[in-house]
């Protein structure tokens, strides 16, 4: 025992010395008796959620699990006999939680920040000695899939693993253009700012850690909220970034882009994209590109907020990419009326009629709940909006609407019902169940239909919450045809409890569609399913990120009339759309993106040789230059002579969609997904005509 204390002693004198360079010593967390009362009181909060799990060993287990994926999610930290010490203590977790004793989570958290810190002292070393020399010509990989990745065997096998590291970041900095002393520096600040910000933590965010690690077992909604972080609920909780318009996540040691606020600023200017990891952020039109991989998600929020008109500047990397891009954005405040549903009308053809077609695009499921409050006669809302559009384009006498929810993310769930209002009869909309199994189905359809006429309903990977529930509830009463791509997934409600220290977010329960099928994890399958080149397994509620979201499931259906019998209309509609798509150049050039993209991500290793990802990089971009020639000879448009040209013509086509955006303007020319939806909805049409008779004549009004 005399021999492990000395031992323990000599490390710390060795860690001590190793940091003195930088004047600074290796913090040593410790719970404080405010965490033990408010870890308890988590614990029995989390009896409430939805789903009801037992704290024993296998949780205990499962805990350990997801701690150690939080604190190291790539393992490039650990090493094997760290794990092989924590393993020891697998099953005391829930104890320890129980009782709200934390020491063994704490120290699990400093062993971890003492591996960080010497880590990123060698690496910052290493970076800073100009006379060692990286060498770009030997053929060799890293994995890009570390889910696949065991922990180091020692610290000589770390070693060699971070060597691939660093040469694996200077690479994809040269591939963007910089040299490699630029690259290096780029390299040393980035780990650099890490160290300094590793000495910057408070046993506060170690707590955060551990409960968050806990909560997370439950569902990816359930988090504990610090007073910090409860403070600032609109960015840490919602991720909501004042001044971009941008919902972000930390993934790794990258911020990464989830989606965009209807018609913010990032929405309007066109080049951020979801799934988009930012790894630079620069102030003015000029200002230092600032490197922020590996930064806290609140530490990224702070540099991108800014003063209404002022310029942020974004390096990001697109998913699959080595190839950064700068993306130059205004910062402004989303107004209630630019999120407003718009209209447009369009003429469409099935062959021998030409129909004329509205369009209603819902950005945000939206209601000025002040105005409503102050009984504003003219207070706006989604239902209301919709409803005077509505209203115009039955006066322009149209012949069906498509209702575009893509990149709806949701809102407010009392829209999303009385917006259904305007489409069906009285009835239920949404069923909801609670923990304790009990189901309500107090959100219904109170008055009769407002438009009766043939109906599409248009939805993407980042149709979420509210706009499932409209599109679920359009597809269970057989009311219209859902088109498009397989929505999010979002179907759990989420509350605030407060804690004596911070909040505990809690998901309490489950929104079912009047079918008796969850929106939870399956979300809303289309009728018709349209490409996409959103990720299915880095967006949405399965994605491979949400390990722990809550399954899919039935519960019974609500009795509910059936409109239109779509499940026999749609293999001749569907037929149509198949026959379109095969020879429409934008669906065959979609279809093109989307298989190149799978053979990207397909690929579990990286290449370290600068020669081989340069080829690859060229490879690529030859594809993309002949993949988009054929779609434009096929459209009689003249050929790009370069890949350099089709860069230039979409920062071109980027600033004319931010002046559509300004304008409110709807373009089925330049969105073939719309003209598509137009087209299935032209074929709904012809159907119905052949089906409106003496009996069932009155359900197609219009007719």
């Amino acid at each position: 025992m005399r021999f492990v204390k000395i031992a323990t002693i000599a490390l710390s004198l060795v860690l001590t010395l190793a940091l003195s360079v930088h004047g600074e010593t290796i913090q040593s967390f410790k719970p404080l008796p405010i965490h033990e009362k408010t870890t308890q009181e988590v614990v029995q909060t989390l009896d409430r959620h939805f789903r009801r799990q037992d704290i024993n060993d296998d949780l205990s287990q499962r805990f350990l699990e997801n701690y150690l994926r939080i604190l190291d999610p790539t393992k490039n930290y650990f090493v094997k006999s760290d794990i092989a010490e924590f393993e020891k203590h697998r099953d005391k977790f829930d104890d320890d939680l129980k009782k709200g004793k934390l020491n063994r989570s704490f120290a699990i958290y400093n062993r971890y920040n003492e591996r960080v810190i010497t880590r990123l002292q060698k690496v910052v070393a290493q970076l800073e000695d100009t006379e060692y020399v990286y060498d770009f010509d030997v053929e060799e990989t890293i994995p890009t899939d570390w889910e696949e990745a065991e922990w180091p065997e020692t610290e000589a096998a770390a070693d060699a693993l971070w060597q691939k590291r660093i040469k694996a970041g200077m690479l994809s900095l040269k591939l963007t253009g910089k040299s490699e002393e630029e690259a290096r520096t780029t390299l040393y600040k980035r780990y650099n700012n890490q160290l300094r910000r590793m000495f910057k933590q408070e046993n506060e965010d170690v707590f955060s850690t551990v409960i968050n690690a806990l909560t997370t077992l439950y569902d990816p909604h359930t988090n504990y909220l610090s007073p910090r972080t409860a403070e600032n609920f609109n960015i840490n909780m919602s991720l909501s970034l004042e001044g971009i318009g941008a919902v972000l996540q930390s993934e790794d040691d990258y911020t990464k882009v989830m989606r965009l606020v209807p018609a913010g600023p990032a929405d309007k200017q066109g080049e951020l994209k979801p799934t988009d990891r930012i790894v630079a952020i620069g102030q003015g039109v000029d200002g230092e590109m600032v490197d922020v991989v590996g930064w806290r998600l609140d530490e990224v929020v702070e540099k991108i907020r800014g003063k209404k008109d002022t310029i942020v500047r974004l390096e990001v990397l697109p998913a699959n990419s080595d190839t950064s891009k700068i993306i130059s954005i205004k910062r402004d405040k989303v107004k209630l009326e630019e999120q407003a549903a718009k209209k447009h009308l369009f003429n469409v053809s099935d062959g021998e009629d030409v129909y004329k077609v509205g369009i209603i695009n819902i950005p945000t499921f939206y209601m000025d709940f002040e105005g409503y409050r102050k009984r504003d006669p003219n207070y706006k809302s989604t239902t209301r909006d919709v409803y005077k559009l509505l209203t115009e384009l039955e006066a322009e006498q149209v012949d069906g609407i498509v209702i575009d929810l893509r990149s709806n993310g949701g809102g407010s769930l009392q829209e999303a019902a009385s917006l259904t209002d305007l489409f069906v009869d009285p009835g239920p909309v949404v069923q909801i169940k609670q923990a304790n199994a009990s189901v309500s189905r107090n959100y219904r359809s109170f008055s009769p239909a407002v438009y009766r006429g043939p109906l599409v309903v248009l939805i993407d990977r980042l149709s979420a919450s509210a706009s499932e529930i409209f599109a679920g509830a359009i597809q269970d009463y057989g009311r219209g045809i859902v088109v498009g791509d397989q929505s999010f997934g979002k179907g759990s409600v989420q509350s605030i409890v407060p804690l004596s220290h911070g909040e505990l977010k809690i998901t309490e329960s489950k929104f079912y569609r009047i079918s008796g099928d969850s929106t939870q994890h399956r979300g809303v399958v289309p009728d018709i399913q349209l490409p996409s080149l959103i990720d299915k397994d880095k967006v949405g509620e399965s994605s491979s990120s949400n390990r722990n979201a809550l399954p899919w499931d039935r519960i019974h259906a609500a009795p509910h009339e059936v409109y239109f019998d779509i499940p026999n209309l749609l293999p001749w509609i569907n037929e149509r759309h198949q026959v379109r798509v095969k020879t429409d150049p934008d669906f065959i050039f979609l279809k093109e993106q989307a298989s190149l993209m799978e053979e990207i991500k397909a690929q579990k290793t990286q290449s370290l040789r600068l020669a081989t990802r340069q080829a690859e990089q060229a490879r690529q971009e030859a594809i993309m230059l002949e993949m988009e020639n054929r779609r434009r000879k096929a459209k009689n448009l003249p050929p790009y002579e370069s890949y350099a040209d089709i860069r230039a013509k979409d920062e071109e086509e980027e600033k004319a969609s931010e002046a559509r955006a300004e304008a409110t303007h709807i373009d089925p020319s330049n969105d073939p997904l719309l003209q598509e939806a137009g087209q299935i909805l032209a074929d709904f049409i012809h159907q119905l005509k052949l089906q409106v008779d003496d009996e069932d004549g009155s359900k197609v009004a219009n007719f």
